[in-house]
């Protein structure tokens, strides 16, 4: 743009206004950018913010999901080493026991007389029962009862002797076994019908 001087029919204050009003606009030009580039800043630094952000729940995220991965693990640890020292308790009170038998197999050797060995082997029968009871182990009574699935597992049937044993258990095969009110091993029956 050339500085020429257009004549016009105007007087010297308006084209002086004209020319504040051209230089006004030039001003506000370069004011509206900063604003612009302020704005753009703001939304760089709230994208940056939100990436931030991101990233902090990204990095929790991770620690959370590996901590509970390692609780799961130690859990998991625990539990085998619960359940193995557990067994070794019970192996650890049945030790005596087998003791017992180891003496009376070794007594026994030289013995001819039958009711001193019946009498020690009914005396560590009698211990071991006892042991087991003390942890909860309790024999299922089933003779003469009548027949449950809960508690009764039926090998076969055979004629009731007698008319009050239909459907009763006339024989037990096998004993079961109650632990803690849960049974561990059913009763193998036999079922007059």
């Amino acid at each position: 743009m050339t500085n020429e001087k257009f004549e016009t029919n105007e007087s010297p204050a308006e084209s002086q206004a004209a020319e504040q009003n051209q230089e006004a606009l030039h001003q506000e030009q370069p004011v509206q950018e900063t604003e612009k580039a302020d704005s753009t800043s703001e939304q760089m630094s709230e994208s940056d913010q939100l990436k931030k952000e991101l990233a902090d729940w990204k990095d929790k995220y991770t620690r959370l999901f590996a901590e509970f991965d390692n609780f799961r693990k130690r859990n998991a640890k625990e539990r085998i080493e619960i359940l193995q020292t557990a067994g070794s308790d019970i192996i650890k009170e049945l030790l005596p026991i087998l003791d017992d038998f180891d003496r009376a197999a070794k007594a026994n050797e030289n013995l001819e007389d039958v009711v001193v060995i019946k009498e020690g082997f009914s005396l560590i029968h009698h211990k071991l029962y006892k042991r087991l009871e003390s942890r909860g182990l309790k024999p299922i009574q089933c003779m003469n009862q009548p027949f449950d699935t809960d508690f009764h597992e039926a090998i076969t049937s055979i004629p009731a002797p007698e008319e009050s044993l239909k459907g009763k258990v006339v024989d037990e095969v096998e004993k079961g076994y109650v632990l803690h009110d849960k049974v561990i091993r059913f009763s193998k029956v036999v079922i007059g019908q």
